[in-house]
């Protein structure tokens, strides 16, 4: 190896390290604040349907950016837009550590969104700038799919920690250092990829965003009150789920008549990428309302400290990276199919199993078995989820699949814990009212015993989801296991797509 040979190496070593550390980030910031709900609902007063929007507010704004933002990435240069995007989650994060009311942190939470729906699709996409196609830039992809599946549980992990010994608001401001760093880096490791022609999409963008956004506000309020009743034939709920199916449908036919469509057709025609970008929307619509419902039994119910909390997570976080490094080897050896078809069983099991938990502490049992066993699971998907995701695909448009594959875990995060909380709250509500006798007030018994029974349907909801994951991966994933990555320097002609 000549001595240019290693400093590339290595030159390429730093680029990953500043892309990981960026995507660890984004992914981290979706699960941090979990730990942190109780206290921030006593802070800022939050009710319980309320505090979602604190996990929804960054979900949406990440997921429905994102396109957008892929888009940017590919018109005026990857690194630009990238180093862009951390400074507006820098900015954001300093904002949500010193907001003082609810609608300070919400507007907070949603450009912290705003600026992970830039980092995320241009840091991938920087992988496919930076690294050789083959194995070189399969394993690249699977270190990134590896921080992604790292991210959600290290989140809650690191928030308890910072809650429990210093504030609920360092889980906004611990990314500051973070962000810089790698924001100072970037420049010296990262080479700028090569500017195209196009424009944006801005109706697109507009509508689509407004579409899910009013779709998972519909969905939320729909919930039951406190006197036991649904809102489903409320006027806002109703208005609202009318207006996004409009918003939704208009933004399908503008794509499909777009020459500069935030998501051309071509990308997502696609049977195996298509698969994925689906898989992608049950893994975050189970995984957003199970760390909400468990985080909030453990504390609440269970009565353990925020770092308490953290540390219970803890196995859960090392199952995941085991088997996301694993990941890539497992995929050359078995195909992509079943080892998505094996990881949504394995975490559907884990899910079901963790709605048998009980007002009464049980860790071993209740918690560390299901998590570790779903833990797992995730790991196995994270990794061909993502080669899937942007196998196949010219360069140019590497950054809209990029987008995509992000787009589908959070859009399922927001109107996943939408839905899983509507039939969760809804149930704790009813069991409430029938457990309070006339007249009393609420005793604590009963009201633990409500929640724990309303989050398990929710539990049992996300494990029925993670099927329907496996169902896809079955159906769907038909690229063989020699075609990604395709072979070094194989060229991918001009719009093509898999003929599978």
């Amino acid at each position: 190896m000549t001595e240019t040979d290693t400093k590339t190496g290595s030159r390429k070593g730093l680029a990953l390290l500043v892309i990981a550390t960026a995507q660890l980030m984004v992914v981290l910031d979706g699960t941090i604040v979990n730990v942190a709900l109780p206290n921030l609902q006593g802070a800022m007063d939050f009710s319980g349907e309320g505090l979602e929007w604190v996990v929804n507010a960054y979900a949406l704004a990440f997921g429905g950016l994102i396109l957008l933002g892929g888009r940017a990435g590919d018109i005026l240069g990857r690194r630009r837009v990238f180093m862009a995007g951390l400074g507006v989650f820098i900015v954001a994060s300093l904002a949500g550590g010193f907001a003082n009311d609810q609608w300070l942190l919400l507007t907070a939470r949603a450009l912290q969104g705003m600026g992970a729906a830039i980092v995320a699709p241009t840091s991938l996409a920087l992988v496919s700038t930076t690294f050789a196609e083959g194995k070189e830039r399969a394993q690249a992809l699977g270190v990134v799919a590896a921080m992604g599946g790292l991210g959600a549980t290290l989140g809650l992990l690191l928030g308890g920690v910072l809650t429990s010994y210093i504030s609920w608001r360092w889980v906004f401001f611990v990314n500051v250092p973070i962000g810089l760093l790698a924001l100072l880096a970037a420049p010296s490791v990262i080479s700028e990829s090569t500017r195209r022609r196009g424009r944006f999409d801005l109706v697109g963008a507009i509508l689509g965003t407004a579409g899910i956004t009013l779709l998972t506000y519909g969905l939320a309020e729909a919930a039951a009150s406190r006197d036991g009743k649904t809102h489903w034939a409320d006027t806002n709920v109703a208005g609202s789920l009318a207006a996004s199916v409009v918003l939704l449908v208009a933004f399908a036919l503008i794509e499909a008549r777009s020459r500069n469509a935030l998501m051309p057709l071509r990308v997502v025609a696609d049977r195996s990428r298509a698969g994925s970008y689906l898989i992608g929307l049950c893994v975050g619509c189970s995984i957003a309302g199970v760390f909400f419902f468990l985080t909030l039994i453990v504390q609440t119910v269970w009565g353990y400290s925020a770092v308490k909390t953290g540390m219970a997570y803890l196995p859960m976080s090392l199952a995941i990276t085991a088997a996301a490094i694993g990941g890539e080897a497992l995929v050359a050896r078995f195909g992509p199919r079943t080892i998505l078809v094996a990881g949504g069983l394995l975490t559907a099991v884990g899910m079901t199993w963790v709605s048998r938990v009980g007002a009464e502490p049980a860790y071993v049992t209740e918690m560390l078995g299901p998590t570790l066993l779903s833990g797992f699971g995730l790991g196995l998907i994270f990794t061909p989820m993502t080669i899937v995701g942007v196998s196949r695909i010219h360069e140019r448009e590497m950054g809209v699949a990029s987008s995509l594959e992000h787009a589908g875990r959070q859009v399922g995060g927001a109107i996943g814990l939408a839905v899983l909380g509507t039939l969760a709250w809804t149930k704790v509500v009813h069991d409430e009212r029938a457990g309070q006798a006339a007249g009393s007030a609420l005793s604590e018994t009963v009201r633990n015993e409500a929640l724990v029974s309303g989050f398990s349907r929710g539990f049992l909801a996300a494990g029925l989801v993670m099927l329907l994951a496996a169902g896809i991966a079955a159906v769907s994933i038909v690229l063989k296991r020699d075609e990604i990555p395709p072979p070094p320097g194989e060229a991918v002609p001009d719009g093509a797509v898999s003929a599978v």
